[in-house]
């Protein structure tokens, strides 16, 4: 196993970065290297801007309109824009339900939907929780029933991140209760602007609404927005869940915030004290681990090699890390972490001290991030699933 990148995709590398220099808003990655509150403007204008240069799709075959990039150049990708300052990809879209579009749509909704997908056009949200039925999704009870050639859709789903921002929605719904639960469960894209379509924030610790509540009452979808096979959903789930093995770490946000933990420590003369460099160091060495872990996986499959599927162990290490630098961040700025109004900052109000602008939002982010251990499926669930993997 070879972990060294070739001199091929050394040299991508920098055409990669050469471009992100060029064509990031730099307005955007000082909000991003500051942790800053990014608009559905800020987002979406970055989208766009990877769209037309066909890099939104990165992860997509050249089939459908992607740059039919390898694994590792993907990687390179990812760790050049993260290290650059710029918006992570919001994934819904173009990492989740296009790839399922993809294998199992048919040839029309193909035409109909990556477009819009790839351009960055279009903003996709994910439903799939319930209040009922999270870690244990198969239990999910919102109904979609066949009448003629359209579905009436009826339920509720939660914790719909950025659904407030939504133009369509895929889902899992319910198209039969025979059998097991996992066999009566389809895949159907849905209108948000349709009649019946309600979406209600959910404000998060942070006062953010970041995720949301959505109801569906009654809600008409043509059928021709059924992909694949009805009570064939669950497959498809699950190829939308093991489509990107190694996004879930998120290594190299990773590696760009603990950049920024070295800048507020060393800011707030906290960098010189032994115990607290200690916290960074080992902070440090688990980033590099999971760096080395991805890798290693990224060299399998350029090797053609099946690698052991270690998505949940990525997905633990990946969120605990994520974890700790926030908590790192706001143990170096003491109280100054605490205050956090959203409407001052916005008006460009930092208070007095020299360093809050870059030190406001941070307790925001500790709090935001005490969900990473439990979505994506909680890690109590991944370790189960990483111990019957390795153990047997």
């Amino acid at each position: 196993m070879d972990l060294a990148f070739t001199p091929e995709e050394q040299k991508f590398r920098e055409e990669v970065r050469a471009w992100v220099r060029e064509n990031l808003p730099q307005e955007i990655a000082h909000k991003v290297h500051n942790a800053l509150h990014l608009t559905r403007d800020d987002m979406q204008r970055w989208a766009k801007i990877l769209g037309k240069k066909g890099w939104l799709g990165y992860g997509w075959p050249s089939q459908f309109g992607g740059p039919g990039w390898t694994a590792v150049q993907k990687h390179l990708f990812e760790e050049e824009t993260a290290l650059a300052g710029a918006p992570r990809i919001v994934p819904f879209g173009p990492v989740m339900v296009a790839p399922v579009i993809m294998a199992f749509g048919s040839p029309e909704q193909q035409k109909r939907f990556l477009p819009g997908i790839a351009s960055g056009e279009v903003w996709w949200s994910q439903g799939y929780s319930e209040p009922g039925a999270g870690s244990d999704l198969a239990s999910l009870k919102t109904r979609a029933e066949r009448r003629g050639d359209k579905y009436i859709v009826n339920g509720q789903k939660t914790w719909t991140t950025l659904a407030q921002h939504g133009d369509w929605i895929f889902c899992l719904v319910r198209t039969s209760t025979e059998g097991k639960p996992q066999t009566g469960i389809s895949f159907l894209l849905v209108d948000m602007k349709s009649p019946g379509v309600t979406v209600r924030p959910i404000v998060m610790l942070d006062g953010s609404p970041e995720v949301n509540e959505v109801f569906f009452d009654n809600v008409e979808v043509p059928a021709a927005n059924l992909i694949g096979e009805e009570n064939k959903g669950w497959t498809y789930a699950k190829h939308l869940l093991s489509h990107e093995r190694t996004n879930i770490a998120d290594v190299n946000r990773a590696k760009r915030e603990l950049e920024r933990l070295k800048r507020i420590a060393r800011n707030e003369g906290v960098y010189t004290d032994q115990r607290f460099r200690d916290e960074v160091a080992k902070l440090e060495v688990d980033v590099v681990a999971l760096e080395m872990l991805v890798l290693r996986v990224l060299s399998a499959e350029k090797s053609g090699k099946n690698p052991l599927d270690i998505a949940g162990l990525l997905k633990i290490k990946g969120s605990e890390i994520q974890q700790r630098y926030t908590e790192l961040m706001m143990l170096a700025a003491g109280p100054y972490a605490v205050p956090f109004v959203t409407e001052a900052m916005e008006a460009g109000y930092q208070g007095e001290y020299v360093g809050a602008a870059y030190l406001a939002p941070l307790a925001a982010t500790y709090l935001n991030m005490r969900k990473t251990t439990i979505y994506g499926g909680s890690n109590e669930v991944q370790r189960n699933i990483v111990a019957q993997v390795v153990l047997g």
